[in-house]
């Protein structure tokens, strides 16, 4: 049609007649048998023109138009007019939740201009769609957008569930502590309310695509009916830029999760400005999610807008629309009807026309899709529809919708936080709240709430509405914290004790052989969810293929090429392993919705996800914070650990860091183990902390484990007899002892893959320098520092309290003569501990960029190899005259500790 509108009337030709004899037939069907028939006949007439070989033109985007005719919008099933009544309530509340956290006092900021713009969007699935968990098919999973959170407080509100107190406490979780509101969704910081974290842009969509996933993994495998489950996530379009909004849409589309809409608040605006001033962020996203394969409703225009297009025969309004760019989109918003007759109508003569009935009133009411109820519902009944693929609904909305013009598609509406006393009287004028000026001008800070009472009609119908939906969204059970696993038996951890004998195994293999182990056990393995990017055989998990199988909703269709081996590639419908590819992204997030599935589905799950070490909390670190602040629990591997351990790899595979960065997570425990011994112990004590009976607290469940293993074979040794449980799991314990004699004494530390060479480096002290030296294993220097800032903090809180003794001072204060640290990670790992000892504290540390090379060059390129040890103890008892001055000296030149072809710490092989 937009062709059509373009040909000059003066060059028409017999082919053009019959062209528009073609188009009058074609109008004649669309009048007398409607959309949905014409669009079945054009279906039917692709088909034939494909056969024929008549080229089709390749269309990722339609014309910026409703996807849905209005002919086919369904009649909406609620009670618009109290609808909008209580929406009123609801805007009103939501801008004074904020403008009020604004008084001068307390200054804390907010957001008015999202949830006004999208309040509708909202209203929509709250009073039709979103299942609360008292449903009978179960719960719908919502991720609200961050910045709209004041809605959701104001709409919780007037169901009866927050207080004025709660809403003045926006903010101010500690100081109104119990009734402060956390700023954005924080299920932590609020663990009754939120479910799901979402202002970390780009996070809350693979988030709620993986959630999606999660859904479908449990129905599956027989663990849960998730079958009528739903999981909407509500999304900016300026957020979508951000990789991981987008990075996932293939898996949605690739498993035909029909189970997941997104709505994205197309309000044209980001932060600072247009999210495509010069483009169409729209018609960008139509073309990106129909080339992933999700089904595209597109509500860009309000109900008033119907007759106007039905009345365009020349196709000349579509094609301003076309046009039309978001940047100027939004400066019509912001300014006024007779400005939008001339500027947007005005470009051609026949839409100019087409509003010569309409006031420049009536032109600036012509609404914008995501404000119309009848285009919304009929958008999410479209969605909910659909069948074998996710759909999203894209819905242009203007941003500070309703606040007035100060507001309204304004650039730096999203900064603006505050009302100024005409700006309220504006806004309760158009929002009908009884408040008299006066109580404005007395105090433009104090400005009331508005609640009618719970007996009011609305307020009765709102409740009454979401009591038919099965409860109220957003909520958090807390009662299902408590939900309990058996325990692992003894046999789940003999292997591990037991030690390699005389065979080498790196503790990657020690630890792939324990999970191997636990996912036998009866009641706790089918809950375990192993998780990996592509390199299950690099870490040996390959060996789970024939078993476990590999989740996979559609099973697998295919011949596979190595369906003759042993360890065969194996894809199920039920399968147990998520496999998400080359995808670390993806697998955070799916880590996230297993380890918090006993949440959200009252179904305890123990995600495991193993993956080389540097792609951790360097690339996703983010992930795993709003994995915290979801509460989620499991185990997190960073296999191939260390600088030093990858050889050949190089650089971008050297990790000498991810350690540091965990630890400033506050939800992750971080382990640095060198044995089996250690890691079944330690696996042990987080599937007791995370999902077993005891009376620790819900808090103490809701952590992650961090464990470093390595790709560095080793002969492992057996558990010791009396070993220090306790020592291994708190950070520290002692593998070997210092003599008993008059000889000069060090202490040695190491972690890791480090332990062998403190205990290399205890026997050339005893040997070729006649020192003795005890040698710790620190599977933890993270948790010992926290352990040792807790008992200071505890300190400062009760200042007359016998002062409580760090635990590495308990085991190491007392112990004679200097420190010496090492580790395959930066030296920031051991001097984490350095505060709270005494002793003279050296550390050695792998510093700096990685490089290719053997195990024992680089180790002794970076100095924290076994003969840097020795001699840097040396140094630190000859500064004690406790050797000779000379021994540090002779000692480099004995060991040629300048030259990287001399080192000798470690071995050989291993997988890379």
């Amino acid at each position: 049609m937009t062709a059509l509108s373009n040909r000059p009337e003066s060059t028409a030709t017999p082919a053009d007649d019959e062209v528009d004899e073609w188009l009058e037939s074609w109008e004649g069907l669309v009048t007398t048998q409607g959309t949905q028939r014409a669009g079945e006949i054009m279906d039917a007439l692709r088909r034939r023109a494909a056969t024929n070989s008549v080229a089709q033109p390749k269309v990722t985007t339609t014309d910026y138009v409703n996807t849905i005719p209005a002919d086919q919008e369904p009649a909406y099933p609620g009670d618009e007019r109290l609808e909008r009544r209580y929406r009123k309530w609801l805007r009103w509340n939501a801008a004074m939740l904020v403008h009020r956290a604004q008084r001068p006092e307390i200054s804390v900021g907010g957001h008015i201009s999202t949830y006004a713009g999208a309040a509708t969007l909202y209203e929509i699935g709250f009073n039709n769609f979103f299942r609360g968990q008292d449903h009978p098919g179960g719960g719908d999973q919502v991720f609200f957008q961050g910045h709209a959170s004041p809605g959701m407080y104001s709409r919780a509100f007037l169901e009866g569930r927050l207080t004025e107190t709660q809403l003045d406490g926006f903010r101010q979780e500690v100081s109104r502590a119990p009734n402060g509101l956390s700023s954005y969704p924080h299920p932590r910081l609020m663990p009754d309310f939120w479910q799901f974290p979402t202002v970390s842009m780009g996070l809350g969509p693979i988030n709620a695509i993986y959630q999606a996933q999660m859904n479908r993994y449990l129905h599956h495998r027989g663990i849960a009916d998730t079958s009528q489950q739903r999981v909407w996530a509500f999304l900016g379009d300026g957020e979508m830029d951000e990789p991981e909004s987008r990075g996932a849409l293939q898996l949605a589309a690739n498993e035909g999760l029909d189970n997941l809409t997104f709505v994205v608040n197309c309000n044209l605006q980001r932060l600072d400005g247009p999210v495509r001033g010069n483009g169409k962020i729209v018609q960008e996203l139509e073309a990106v999610f129909t080339g992933a394969g999700w089904n595209v409703i597109k509500v860009l225009w309000g109900r008033e807008w119907d007759s106007l297009l039905s009345a365009d025969r020349t196709g000349d309004l579509v094609r301003i629309m076309n046009e039309t760019l978001d940047g100027d989109f939004q400066t019509f918003k912001a300014e006024s009807g007779g400005f939008i007759r001339d500027n947007f109508f005005g470009r051609s003569p026949v839409t100019k026309s087409l509003v010569e009935h309409l006031s420049d009133d009536d032109i600036w009411n012509l609404k914008r899709g995501g404000h119309d109820y009848q285009k919304v519902f009929a958008a999410y009944d479209r969605a909910v529809s659909e069948t074998d693929r996710p759909t999203v609904v894209l819905v242009q909305t203007v941003k500070g919708y309703g606040l007035g013009t100060s507001f309204e598609s304004r650039n730096a509406t999203h900064q603006m936080k505050k009302f100024s006393a005409a700006d309220i009287k504006a806004f309760r004028d158009r929002m009908d709240i009884p408040i008299t000026d006066k109580v404005i001008d007395d105090d433009p800070y104090a400005v009331p709430y508005y609640h009618p009472g719970p007996g009011d009609e609305a307020i009765e119908y709102m409740v009454d509405r979401r009591r038919r939906l099965g409860g109220f969204v957003p909520e958090r059970r807390r009662d299902r914290s408590a939900i309990t696993l058996p325990a692992a038996s003894d046999k789940a951890f003999a292997q591990s004790k037991k030690g390699s004998g005389q065979q080498q195994a790196a503790t990657t293999m020690a630890f792939v052989r324990l999970l191997k182990d636990l996912m036998r056990e009866k009641g706790l393995g089918e809950r375990i969810v192993p998780i990996i990017p592509d390199e299950a055989r690099t870490f040996g998990i390959d060996a789970f293929f024939p078993t476990a199988k590999i989740y996979n909703p559609n099973g697998q269709n295919y011949l596979a090429v190595d369906r003759e081996l042993f360890l065969s590639y194996k894809e199920a419908s039920s399968g147990q392993l998520l496999h998400v590819g080359i995808n670390e992204a993806g697998a955070a997030a799916g880590f996230t919705a297993a380890g918090t599935a006993y949440s959200t589905h009252g179904q305890p799950m123990i995600p495991i996800y193993v993956f080389y070490s540097m792609f951790g909390f360097q690339r996703t670190g983010d992930a795993f914070w709003a994995a915290a602040d979801q509460m989620t629990r499991g185990f997190i591997i960073g296999a191939t650990a260390g600088r030093t351990t990858l050889t050949g790899e190089g650089l971008q595979h050297a990790d000498g860091h991810s350690p540091t960065l965990a630890a400033t997570n506050p939800a992750v425990r971080i382990y640095d183990p060198a044995f089996g011994y250690e890691i079944a112990h330690i696996m042990a004590d987080g599937l007791h902390r995370m999902y077993g009976e005891h009376d620790l607290g819900e808090d103490a469940r809701n952590v992650m484990y961090y464990l470093t293993v390595y790709n560095e074979p080793m002969v492992q040794p057996a558990e010791p007899e009396g070993v220090d449980v306790d020592g291994i799991l708190r950070g520290i314990h002692r593998i070997a002892e210092a003599g008993a004699g008059e000889r000069p004494v060090v202490q040695l530390l190491a972690s890791g893959v480090a332990v062998p060479w403190a205990l290399e480096a205890r026997g050339l002290l005893a040997q070729d320098w006649d020192v003795d030296a005890a040698v710790w294993s620190g599977t933890s220097w993270a948790q010992l520092r926290r352990d040792g800032l807790e008992c200071e903090a505890a300190r400062l809180r009760d200042v007359e309290a016998e002062p409580r003794v760090p635990f590495v001072r308990s085991r190491l204060g007392g112990q004679p003569g200097p420190i010496v640290a090492t580790s395959d990670f930066d030296s920031t790992q051991p001097d984490l501990i350095r505060p709270f000892l005494t002793q003279d504290f050296a550390t050695l540390g792998a510093d700096g960029f990685g490089f290719s090379d053997t195990r024992a060059a680089a180790r002794r390129q970076f100095r924290i190899d076994a003969h840097s040890m020795v001699v840097r103890a040396l140094q630190m008892l000859a500064d004690r005259g406790e050797v000779p001055a000379s021994a540090p000296a002779e000692a480099a030149r004995k060991y040629r500790l300048h030259d990287v072809t001399a080192g000798t710490s470690g071995t050989a092989g291993g997988d890379a």
